[in-house]
C-alpha cells in the first residue's frame, strides 16, 4: 500500500473481509475434479492484494499439504497461466524470475533487463538482489556481468547497486555543472565520454536529474533524449533513454511500453503481463491516465481489443477501469502535460532541410530541366535533383529563366512530362508557399464535400504573414476572397474559427501573466449560462487571437487551475470539426514540429498511404522546420522519418521525398 501521506495509485487493493483459509478452500474447489473453474480463479486472485495472495499460498499448504503455485501451473495453460502465476509471487521474486528468464538460455532479453533495472527504486533493487540469491542461490550482479558487455554492462551494474541519491535538496550549481558536463561529454566532444553519462544518470537523485534535463535543454537547444540518440548506440542507448524516461515520469514510461506491446500485429504478452502485474499495486491509475492522454484511447479498451478469453478478463480486472467511459484526469497526466508545455516554451531554432544552392545558376538549371524533358522519355532523376536541391526563391528564378530561354512555361512542361504522385510533388514545389497553400485550400472547398482536415491543418498552423500572403494568392488565382469561400462552405462555430484565423490578425506580443490567468479562468469556466458567451465563443476569442508565447502561459495556468490539460478539456467538452480545429491550434502552439510529425506518421502508418497529406507537409515545411519535425518524429515514434518514407513509398516519388527529408537520423 501507499506510504503514509501519499495517495494510493494502484488498481488492486486489499480485499475487505479477507479470509486466507476461505480463499484457499475456494481455489482448491475450483481446481478439484475434471477441469477447472478459471472464472472463479481469476475473480479471486485479481481482487486480492499481493500480500493477501502470499497468505493464501501459506493457508493452502497448511490445509492441503500442497503447493498452490504448482497446482495453478498444472491446471492452467498458456498466457493465462503465466499471468495468474506471476500474480502469486511477491514483487521482488517476480522481478527475480523475469531477470532469470531474461538471461537464461541462448540470447538475452535486454528489453526486460532495461525495463526492470531502469525503473525500480533503491529499495526495490535491494529486495530484488536478495530474492534472486534466495530463489536461485546465485549472485545477480555476477550473472548479469557474465551475460552482458561494454557500457551497457557497466550501467546495469551501477543500477544494481541501488545507490541512487535520494536527497530532495538540490544544488543549483551542481545542476548547472552536470548539464554542462553532459553536453561536453557528448555533443561538444569528438567521440563520447560514456563514463560521464553513466555516473550522472546512474547516481543523481530523480529531483536533481529533472532539473539537469531542463538546464540541458536550455544550453543545448535540444532535449537530452535526442543527444543520447545521437551520441550512444545499441542496448546502452536504449538503457539510458529508459533511465531518462523513468526519471521524468515512470507512469509515462510504462504507458509507452504497454502501448508498444499491443500496437500493430501481434502482442508482446510477456511485456504486457510483467507491467500489468508489477504496477497493479503501485501506479496503475497514473499509467492509465497518461495512456489515455498520450494515445487518445484507454488502456482498458486497447487490452480489450488486443487480447481474448480468461487472459483478457484477468488483465481488465488488473487495469481496474475504462478511462474512455470515466473521462477523468489525474495529477500524473497533468504533470506530463505540464512538462510538455515547459519543454515547448524553450526557444529552439527552427530549421528547414532545403537550403539555397551555392553557386546557383538559374539559366544552367533551366537548360538541365529542358534537356530532361526533351525528346523521347523523361529524365525524372535530373528533374528531382534540380527541383529538390534548390530553395523556393531559386525555383522562381528558374521558372523565369526557362521562359526567357525557351519561350515556354516550365510548369506546363513538367505537368505534361510527369504523372501521379511525383507530378503533384514536383509541381507543388514549383509554386510559391502562398500559391501552394491557396491551391490546397481551394481544392478542400471546391466540388462535393469539404476536406475539413486540410482547412484545419493550414489555417491553424500558419503565422500572420503567411496567412496574409495566402489571402493575396487566393484572390489572384481564383478572383474571390478566401474568407468568402470559407464562409460559404462551412457553418456554425467551425466557420467562425476559420474566418477568425483567415484574418491573419493574431497578436504577436509576449506573454502577459495577469491576462493569462484571466484567460485560463475563462476557458475553465463551465458554469456560464450566457448564450452570447458560449464555451466555443470563449475558446475562439482566446485561441484564435492571442500570441503563441501568451497561449503557452495560458495553458500552464489552466493546468495549475484545473489539474487538466486544455487539450483534454477540449476533447471532453466539444465534438466534430470545432474540437479538431481547437486541438490543432493547441498542438501547434505547444509544439508545431511535433504536430506535423504526428500528421506525417498517421499518413503512413497502417495499410495504404495518405499521399496528399504526406506531399503537402513535405512541401510546405521543407524550408521552415522539417529538420525539427524529423527530430520530433524519432522522439515520438522511435523510428526515423527517412526510414518510414523509404518503407512506405516507392520509385521516383520516394526518391524526391527522401531528397526533401534531407537525411537519415
Amino acid at each position: 500500500m501507499a506510504p503514509q501521506g501519499k495517495i494510493y495509485r494502484g488498481s488492486v487493493k486489499d480485499f475487505q473481509g479477507f479470509d486466507a483459509n476461505q480463499d484457499a478452500e475456494a481455489l482448491y474447489n475450483a481446481m478439484k475434479g475434471f477441469g477447472s473453474d478459471k472464472e472463479a480463479i481469476l475473480d479471486l486472485i485479481t481482487s486480492r492484494s499481493n500480500k493477501q495472495r502470499v497468505e493464501i499460498c501459506q493457508a493452502y499448504k497448511s490445509l492441503y499439504g500442497k503447493d498452490l503455485i504448482a497446482d495453478l501451473k498444472y491446471e492452467l495453460t498458456g498466457k493465462f497461466e503465466r499471468l495468474i502465476v506471476s500474480l502469486m509471487r511477491p514483487p521482488a521474486y517476480g522481478d527475480a524470475k523475469e531477470i532469470k528468464d531474461a538471461i537464461s538460455g541462448v540470447g538475452t532479453d535486454e528489453k526486460c533487463l532495461i525495463e526492470i533495472l531502469a525503473s525500480r527504486t533503491n529499495q526495490e533493487i535491494h529486495d530484488l538482489v536478495a530474492a534472486y540469491k534466495d530463489a536461485y542461490g546465485r549472485d545477480l550482479e555476477a550473472d548479469i556481468v557474465g551475460d552482458t558487455s561494454g557500457h551497457f554492462k557497466k550501467m546495469l551494474v551501477v543500477l544494481l547497486q541501488g545507490a541512487r541519491e535520494e536527497d530532495d535538496v538540490v544544488s543549483e550549481d551542481l545542476v548547472e555543472q552536470d548539464a554542462k558536463d553532459l553536453l561536453e561529454a557528448g555533443e561538444l566532444k569528438w567521440g563520447t565520454d560514456e563514463a560521464q553519462f553513466i555516473y550522472i544518470l546512474g547516481r543523481r537523485s530523480r529531483q536533481h536529474l529533472r532539473l539537469v534535463f531542463d538546464e540541458y535543454l536550455k544550453i543545448a537547444g535540444k532535449p537530452i533524449e535526442r543527444s543520447i540518440r545521437g551520441e550512444l548506440s545499441g542496448d546502452f542507448e536504449k538503457l539510458m533513454l529508459a533511465v531518462v524516461k523513468c526519471i521524468r515520469s515512470k507512469a509515462e514510461y510504462f504507458a509507452e511500453r504497454l502501448y508498444k506491446a499491443m500496437k500493430g500485429l501481434g502482442t508482446r504478452d510477456n511485456t504486457l503481463i510483467r507491467i500489468m502485474v508489477s504496477r497493479s499495486e503501485i501506479d496503475m491509475l497514473d499509467i492509465r491516465e497518461v495512456f489515455r492522454t498520450k494515445y487518445e484511447k484507454s488502456l482498458y479498451n486497447m487490452i480489450k481489443e488486443d487480447t481474448s478469453g480468461e487472459y483478457k478478463k484477468a488483465l481488465l480486472k488488473l487495469c481496474g477501469g475504462d478511462d474512455d467511459a470515466a473521462g477523468e484526469f489525474f495529477p500524473e497526466a497533468a504533470q506530463v502535460a505540464y512538462r510538455m508545455w515547459e519543454l515547448s516554451a524553450v526557444k529552439v531554432e527552427l530549421r528547414g532541410t532545403v537550403q539555397p544552392a551555392g553557386d546557383f545558376n538559374d539559366d544552367g538549371d533551366a537548360q538541365v530541366l529542358r534537356k530532361a524533358m526533351k525528346g523521347l522519355g523523361t529524365d525524372e532523376g535530373a528533374i528531382i535533383e534540380v527541383v529538390t536541391k534548390r530553395s523556393n526563391a531559386q525555383r522562381q528564378q528558374i521558372i523565369k529563366a526557362y521562359k526567357a530561354h525557351y519561350g515556354r512555361d516550365l510548369l506546363a512542361d513538367l505537368k505534361s512530362e510527369l504523372s501521379g504522385s511525383l507530378a503533384k510533388l514536383i509541381l507543388g514545389l514549383m509554386l510559391t508557399p502562398a500559391q501552394y497553400d491557396a491551391k490546397q485550400l481551394r481544392k478542400a472547398v471546391e466540388g462535393a464535400g469539404t476536406d475539413e482536415s486540410v482547412l484545419i491543418e493550414i489555417m491553424a498552423t500558419r503565422n500572420n504573414q503567411e496567412i496574409r500572403a495566402i489571402n493575396e494568392a487566393y484572390q489572384e488565382a481564383y478572383h474571390k476572397s478566401l474568407e468568402d469561400d470559407l464562409s460559404s462552405d462551412t457553418s456554425g462555430h467551425f466557420k467562425r474559427i476559420l474566418v477568425s484565423l483567415a484574418l491573419g490578425n493574431r497578436d504577436e506580443g509576449p506573454e502577459n501573466l495577469t491576462q493569462a490567468h484571466e484567460d485560463a479562468k475563462k476557458l475553465a469556466d463551465v458554469s456560464s449560462n450566457d448564450s452570447s458567451d458560449s464555451l466555443e465563443t470563449r475558446f475562439l476569442s482566446i485561441l484564435c487571437t492571442r500570441s503563441y508565447p501568451h497561449l503557452r502561459r495560458v495553458f500552464q495556468e489552466f493546468i495549475k487551475m484545473t489539474n487538466h490539460d486544455v487539450e483534454h478539456a477540449i476533447k471532453k467538452r466539444m465534438s466534430g470539426d470545432v474540437r479538431d480545429a481547437f486541438v490543432a491550434i493547441v498542438r501547434s502552439v505547444k509544439n508545431k514540429p511535433a504536430f506535423f510529425a504526428d500528421k506525417l506518421y498517421k499518413s503512413m502508418k497502417g495499410a495504404g498511404t495518405d499521399e496528399r497529406t504526406l506531399t503537402r507537409i513535405m512541401i510546405s515545411r521543407s524550408e521552415i522546420d522539417l529538420f525539427n519535425i524529423r527530430g520530433e518524429f524519432i522522439d515520438l515514434f522511435d523510428k526515423s522519418l527517412h526510414h518510414m518514407i523509404e518503407k512506405d513509398t516507392s520509385g521516383d516519388y520516394r526518391k524526391a521525398l527522401l531528397a526533401l527529408c534531407g537525411g537519415e537520423d
